[in-house]
């Protein structure tokens, strides 16, 4: 029969197995996290590397995809046939800053040239760039002078119901001249379309499509509603000959079209640019501004 001594040496023994197998069991765990760690590590670095490889890192932002800039909305030609498919214009990629030059050589001399607004109106310097470039303008009449002061073109129907088969909608039309106690513009303050501006003209007003003024003489309305699209940079001695014309009744009652035909032979459009800065001590808006204006 086991001693008292043998038992308790048995016993001892038996604890320190198992406290053994515990310490095993436990250093197998460390090893395992650590192993897995690592693994982790160098998962996380393959990736890294691999996202910095591709450029994820990159100072530069991904480019996002291009966003419609201006939205033409269709008309139909055949229920007014004074409109002229040639298609529209793009919607996307568009430039929206600097300008466009525009010239336009007529009958009765010139050429007129004007700078198209492209960060005031990007899709007006869009629509006649594409109409331009699809003879759009050539061999069509300027077919009013109006009682505003404008010369009034682009329309190759020349009833003023003429244009596209596409309109788009109004950019950068004034606000109004701030009203004197007498209902009428403050003195001294500058007209709302200055000589020499140039401005889209809707049917019905806002359905912008082909057709613009070239204003020969200041106005200012108590609501304006024409939006500026640009300035004449030369030739408005040529718009103000033009605005001199005779005029006789257009067949609706006004007395607006020229007693002498007033054709475009030719108008362009050039590419975008950017602007030329302002002379010193002019208004950057004024279309008087320009030293070769006239």
């Amino acid at each position: 029969m086991a001693s008292s001594r043998d038992r308790q040496r048995k016993l001892a023994r038996e604890k320190l197995d198992r406290q053994l197998a515990r310490r095993a069991a436990a250093a197998r765990r460390r090893r395992q996290i650590q192993a897995g760690v690592g693994a982790a590590v160098v998962l996380v670095l393959i990736v890294a590397g691999a996202a910095w490889g591709l450029g994820a890192f990159d100072r530069e932002p991904e480019q996002k995809a291009a966003e419609d800039v201006c939205l033409w909305t269709p008309q139909d030609a055949s229920a007014n046939t004074n409109l002229k498919d040639v298609g529209a214009p793009a919607t996307k990629d568009l430039p929206t800053s600097g300008v466009r030059m525009m010239t336009v050589d007529t009958d009765q001399g010139g050429p007129i040239t004007a700078e198209l607004d492209l960060a005031g109106a990007p899709c007006a310097g869009a629509s006649i760039a594409h109409l331009a470039g699809k003879s759009f303008y050539d061999n069509t009449k300027c077919h009013e002078i109006t009682a505003e002061g404008a010369l009034r073109c682009g329309d190759p129907s020349g009833t003023g119901l003429g244009g596209p088969t596409y309109t788009f909608y109004n950019e950068n039309v004034p606000t109004g001249p701030e009203a004197s106690p007498s209902a009428s513009p403050a003195p001294g303050q500058p007209p709302t379309y200055p000589k020499g501006t140039v401005a889209m003209i809707g049917n019905p007003p806002g359905a912008n499509g082909s057709q613009f003024l070239v204003f020969f003489k200041d106005f200012s309305p108590a609501q304006p509603a024409y939006p500026i699209i640009g300035r004449v940079t030369g030739g408005l001695d040529v718009v103000e000959k033009i605005g001199a014309l005779p005029t006789v009744d257009n067949g609706a009652g006004a007395k607006v079209k020229p007693k002498t035909d007033v054709t475009i032979r030719k108008l362009t459009v050039g590419e975008a640019q950017a602007a030329p800065a302002p002379a010193t001590g002019s208004p950057a808006a004024s279309p008087a501004a320009s030293p070769s204006a006239g």
